[in-house]
C-alpha cells in the first residue's frame, strides 16, 4: 500500500467520494459495528487529529515504541483489531448525522491546513505521518464496508 496523504488534494477527494458512496444499508464485510456506528468511530478519530482531547491509558503509552512502527507503516490495518475505549462505538448511531460529522471533521482538517502535532499515543508527528495516518484509518474502515 503506497503511502498517501489526506491533506493532498485528490486524496482528500477520493475519501470524499468513497464516504457519499455509502448508504444507510451498506454492510460488513467483517467486524461488529454497522455503518453508521462505522462513522461516528472514524469521526471520533478525526477529531481527535483535529485537537480533540484522548483518553489514553498509561499502559498503551509505555508501548508506544512498539505501536508506532507497526500503526505509520505501509501494511494495511489487520481486521478486528482492538482500539481504546473512546473510540468504541457500541450504542446505535444517526447514520447521516454521523456522515456530516465526518465530513465536517475531513474539513475542519483541511482548514486547518498541513501541520505537525503531538499525539498522547503515537508521540511528535509530522505532517506527512498525519495526512498517511488519517488516510490509512479511513481507507481501512471503508475497505471494511466495500467503498
Amino acid at each position: 500500500m503506497a503511502k498517501k496523504n489526506l491533506y493532498d488534494a485528490d486524496v482528500y477527494e477520493e475519501i470524499l467520494e468513497r464516504l457519499a458512496a455509502l448508504t444507510p444499508d451498506t454492510q460488513a464485510t467483517w467486524g461488529k459495528m454497522d455503518v453508521a456506528q462505522m462513522l461516528a468511530h472514524c469521526a471520533e478519530v478525526q477529531d481527535v487529529y483535529n485537537g480533540k482531547p484522548l483518553q489514553v491509558p498509561f499502559w498503551m503509552v509505555v508501548f508506544r515504541p512498539l505501536a508506532r512502527p507497526l500503526l505509520l507503516s505501509e501494511k494495511p490495518f489487520k481486521k478486528n483489531y482492538q482500539t481504546i475505549d473512546q473510540f468504541k462505538m457500541v450504542e446505535p448511531e444517526n447514520f447521516d448525522q454521523q456522515r456530516d460529522r465526518l465530513t465536517n471533521s475531513l474539513r475542519t482538517m483541511h482548514a486547518l491546513g498541513r501541520r505537525e502535532l503531538q499525539h498522547k499515543l503515537m508521540g511528535r508527528m509530522t505532517e506527512a505521518e498525519v495526512g498517511w495516518i488519517t488516510y490509512k484509518h479511513l481507507d481501512h474502515h471503508f475497505r471494511q464496508f466495500g467503498v
